[in-house]
């Protein structure tokens, strides 16, 4: 059997393995995050944030028609994409390490053994496995986003360069490198991961083409590679755009022509170039010219796949983010424009203080007729700049963890050797290492880390070295023993892939720096350029699987190293057996065997049940306000996708600020009508009314909601103040609303039963909680003075309370949506009011609609579903609590009842004790006493070794460990001992007191005078 073919079919073994297991592990529905928006913006074409992935979403839709018109089984087809997408990615991984292998092993003209044969072929199958089962690539092979299909890309250029090594003395040999620029040109359109591994492929080149590399030489060509990396990345992806752009307001503005002529002129224009520039190369032989030329050609026609985001835009699809409709609109969103820009070379720290603003370039709109200007761009100066700003978030929270962090008071001004050090122990040590080591060491858990040193760390296994690091590790918690992400690999996968690159080096230099670079850039350079603030909301692991990947490689290597290492005086087929069995056992075996677990998303639909019982909280023809990604993404899958309640209008406050968002809010979606705004678009247009700041004018009492937009809205200078610039601002003279309530009007939509017409207030008086009004705050103004009551009005239980804009005390909780209804204002003491709970729709909701996404039987929640079952079993204790004190006895017990029957009676974190404390409150008021006693023994005993834990490492550390945890736990043991107490339960209480003493001695000496709730 020759090479071609045992290489095709090992490649293919291994591709049909990777396959098999994303495919059985991958998620059924939606995920979280940005998958919902991606999977609902595949299904329509409809254009997702910035900066756009068209070719992802045209793929996308293509998998989506293996559903066969069921709609429920779309999102469960988008994911089969990503599965086999990422198998794709460990087939083209397996050929690219044998190719590594083989050119090390086999010199010209060298016969292959049978022996050499198993060596090659047991390293790719050790590297490519390896990872197949890798934590990060595994996350985003069974879901629909765009990693899996970037993944592929990279592998597939990288595996084209090594073709192109292989027959680039051929007549035709070049096509290779067409091939990758075609492959680049289109890997664009999902993600610009696969641009970083240009200058690897520069090296690649450089080393073919010269026989003597020289220092001067390898310099050169990294700097060549970056050119091309930034050409690429800057002058076809945003230069050409932009000229695009200018030429186009040329022909609008100063020539009078349509929309869109300085465009097509400019393309004539580039095509012409390119025509001639290539026929030039031809006629005069100038083959690296013509090899340029033609690769620019098809690196930009792959990038027309962005031409998909501009035709769709102009449709007005219900998901239609900054509508890049024309010219500089599609050039802002492409800059990613929305998202603003952090400093990389040069620039201030937190605490530098603001000097003046700088103006800089225009920005341009498209108006009637021509373009006419929104503003300009400006940029605060600072007093105290830095070479290498890492430490740059002047955001309170960022700027608080900066000192912790690096040890500094208030007083101290970072210079660049404490900018560098941030840079190498969080933002490389912690947010790229840590995830590194998952990866190829093991997990500590899936709690989000954000530099407690006791959660989502990585961790090895091995006691002795997991202490050194983290502390006594004697008594581990359960929030890391039962959690199913507590993987070890005891370094057996990091040993191997060191073992690789060692080897790989001392046989073939060039190459093993061609993988160091690939590395490189697809890791470390991601995190200088990134320049990441503390505190992400979620972890940003899958931002480096380019880097793993060319780790992989090496663990592949590794088992040539073992056979020639460790078995050298065995025969070489008995070696090259041996070594691949040990490699197979040491790596992709192990991670396999423990990441199984925590990967299995398969009998889990939390995402895609939330998203339902979110509409379901909502009465008919609602408008729900949502904020975050977790809120929002998933609704619009199920209601863009399958269709739920069409009725109701979701709007996402975090985009509400934009000129274009309030337009699609104009429109009609789905069954939901336009929104009651009474702007128009000039009065909301970017640049107007971005930002209005509050004047107090000290206006007696309230002011009606619908004058105060009348203000906000109003043409007369003499309704605006002037601001510092010079100009003149329209002003919030008050911050006192209110508005005047018709009862018969509430009572005539359904808002409030007729039975409750006497709750019913005549005036909604509050008081706004900011200091300014945004464009989005004086939408939802407008939607509040002129809805009259006709839709019901939902806030997300999840949106923060600030953007509730002083409404609180007319918010009623109904579900997973707090309702705004015009009810008088309990008056009681905040001790003894209840949450504001609308009972009997709630009580409706969770008795008889909500679904619960399988949490009580998934074989895994991730970290966003398990989050979910705090505000699951908040729900049912609010709900029981309100029953209790309505008398309703018989409905709180079948509540609690409901409570047990689908919600997993796991803890999942200290914050699970918390939830869970007051559902025993509530079953000793039901007398369900063998119920309660249940929870809180296990929540006493689950705090006991929590804490006990912390006790060992704050210990062995000399300086408390977790102590938001100790002090949670604390007093909710005390609580629990006086709850226990007063309901009988005097050995409960004993057992728990016993347990307060003993956690209490230990913790004593880091408190004075005890830990405060």
């Amino acid at each position: 059997m020759n090479y071609s073919k045992v290489n095709n079919i090992v490649g293919w073994i291994c591709f049909l393995i990777a396959t098999i297991t994303y495919v059985l592990t991958l998620e059924p529905s939606a995920s979280f995050w940005d998958c919902g928006e991606f999977i609902a913006s595949a299904f329509k074409m409809q254009v997702v944030h910035q900066p756009g992935a068209p070719l992802f979403l045209m793929i996308q839709r293509f998998f989506s028609m293996f559903a066969m018109g069921n709609k429920t089984q779309i999102a469960y087809w988008m994911n089969i994409g990503s599965a086999i997408s990422s198998a794709a990615t460990i087939l083209f991984l397996f050929w690219t390490i044998t190719a590594l292998a083989k050119k090390t092993l086999i010199k010209v003209g060298e016969e292959l053994t049978t022996g050499k044969l198993i060596s090659i072929m047991g390293a790719g199958a050790v590297g490519a496995l390896a990872y197949t089962f890798s934590d990060s690539f595994w996350f985003s092979a069974v879901e629909s986003e765009v990693y899996a299909q970037s993944s592929l890309f990279t592998a597939i250029v990288f595996w084209g360069i090594l073709k192109w090594e292989a027959h680039a003395d051929e007549p035709k040999g070049d096509r290779w490198l067409l091939f990758i620029a075609y492959i680049m040109g289109l890997s664009i359109g999902i993600h610009l991961l696969n641009l970083l591994t240009i200058p690897a492929m520069a090296f690649v080149y450089y080393f073919k083409k010269t026989d003597k590399p020289t220092t001067s030489g390898i310099f050169k060509t990294l700097i060549v590679g970056i050119l091309i990396l930034a050409v690429i990345q800057y002058g076809i992806i945003q230069y050409l755009v932009s000229f695009g752009a200018y030429f186009d307001l040329f022909f609008v503005n100063t020539l009078g022509l349509g929309f869109g002529t300085g465009v097509l002129f400019f393309a004539v224009l580039l095509i012409g170039a390119f025509v001639w520039a290539i026929r030039y190369s031809i006629a005069h032989q100038k083959k690296l010219l013509n090899l340029g030329l033609i690769s620019t050609v098809l690196i930009i026609f792959g990038y027309t796949s962005f031409s998909m985001i501009v035709i769709r835009a102009k449709a007005d699809p219900n998901l239609n983010n900054s509508a890049p409709k024309d010219a500089f609109s599609f050039l802002s969103y492409l800059n990613r424009e929305q998202y603003g820009d952090r400093p990389l070379v040069f620039g201030p720290n937190y605490n530098s203080e603001r000097s003046g603003v700088t103006e800089g370039k225009t920005i341009w709109r498209k108006g009637d007729n021509k373009y006419e200007v929104a503003g300009k761009k400006s940029d605060y100066e600072y007093t105290n700049n830095t070479l290498l700003p890492r430490m740059y978030s002047d955001d309170p929270k960022h700027a608080a963890f900066y000192k912790e962090w690096m040890h500094m008071d208030d007083s101290k001004k970072p210079n660049v050797v404490d900018n560098v050090g941030f840079l190498f122990s969080y933002q490389i040590g912690y947010m790229y290492m840590r995830y590194f080591m998952w990866n190829f060491v093991g997990r500590q858990n899936d709690e989000q880390g954000q530099g407690s040193g006791f959660e989502g760390e990585w961790i090895s296994g091995i006691k002795g070295i997991d202490k050194m690091r983290m502390g006594d590790q004697t008594h581990l918690p359960p929030s890391t023993v039962d959690n199913k992400a507590y993987n070890r690999f005891f370094f057996l996968p990091l040993i191997i892939g060191l073992m690789g690159a060692i080897w790989h080096f001392k046989r073939n230099q060039k190459d093993a720096g061609i993988v160091a670079l690939l590395f490189f850039f697809t890791g470390i350079a991601i995190v200088l350029y990134l320049n990441q603030k503390p505190l992400e909301p979620r972890e940003r692991d899958y931002a480096y699987t380019g880097s793993f990947y060319a780790f992989a490689i090496w663990i592949g290597l590794g088992v040539l190293a073992i056979k020639e290492w460790l078995f050298k005086k065995l025969t070489p087929t008995t070696g090259a057996i041996g070594a691949t069995v040990i490699g197979l056992l040491a790596a992709p075996t192990i991670m396999a065997e423990q990441g199984w677990d925590d990967h299995d998303r398969s009998t889990k639909l939390v995402p895609h049940d939330i998203a339902l019982d979110y509409l379901q909280s909502c009465a008919p023809n609602a408008i729900l306000f949502t904020y975050g990604d977790n809120d929002t993404y998933p609704l619009w899958y199920i209601q863009e996708v399958e269709n739920v309640r069409p009725d109701v209008r979701i709007v996402n406050l975090s985009l509400f600020d934009t000129d274009w968002y309030i337009n699609g809010m104009r429109q009609k979606q789905n069954e939901s009508a336009p929104l009651p705004i009474s702007m128009v678009p000039s009065q909301y247009v970017q640049g107007e009314r971005d930002v209005m700041p509050y004047d107090d004018y000290k206006l007696a009492g309230d002011v009606e909601l619908e004058k105060v937009v009348d203000l906000l809205l109003s043409n007369d200078d003499g309704d605006k103040v002037p601001m510092q610039d010079g100009t003149k601002s329209n002003f919030l003279p008050t911050k006192n609303l209110m508005i005047t309530v018709d009862p018969q009007q509430v009572v005539s939509t359904g808002t409030v039963p007729a039975a409750d017409a006497s709750k019913i207030t005549t005036k909604m008086d509050w008081k706004f909680n900011k200091g300014y009004v945004t464009k989005g705050t004086l939408a939802m103004f407008d939607i509040l003075a002129h809805n009259n009551w006709k839709r019901p009005i939902y806030f997300a239980s999840t949106v923060p309370s600030e953007q509730y804009n002083g409404l609180d005390k007319y918010l009623y909780n109904e579900g997973l949506a707090l309702r705004l209804l015009p009810l008088k204002a309990d008056t009681t003491s905040s001790d003894e009011r209840s949450e504001l709970t609308n009972t009997p729709a709630l009580y409706n909701n969770v008795m008889n609609k909500f679904k619960w996404g399988n949490m009580k039987t998934a074989t895994y929640l991730d970290p966003q579903s398990s989050d979910d079952t705090f505000i699951f079993t908040n729900i049912f204790s609010n709900l029981s609590s309100n029953l209790i004190k309505e008398g309703k006895t018989a409905e709180a017990k079948k509540v609690m009842d409901k409570y047990f029957a689908v919600m997993p009676q796991k803890f999942y974190g200290i914050r699970t004790v918390v939830v869970k404390f007051y559902i025993a409150e509530n079953l000793y008021k039901l007398g369900e006493t063998a119920r309660a006693n249940e929870i809180l023994s296990t929540s006493g005993d689950y705090i006991n070794k929590e804490l006990t834990y912390l006790a060992d490492v704050s210990q062995s550390k000399g300086s408390i460990t977790g102590s938001q945890n100790v002090q949670t736990g604390l007093y909710y043991l005390d609580r629990m001992i006086k709850t226990s107490k007063a309901a009988g339960q005097d050995k409960l209480s004993t057992q728990l007191e016993k347990i307060f003493a003993g956690l209490e001695s230990r913790f004593s000496m880091y408190y004075q005078q005890g830990p405060q709730q």
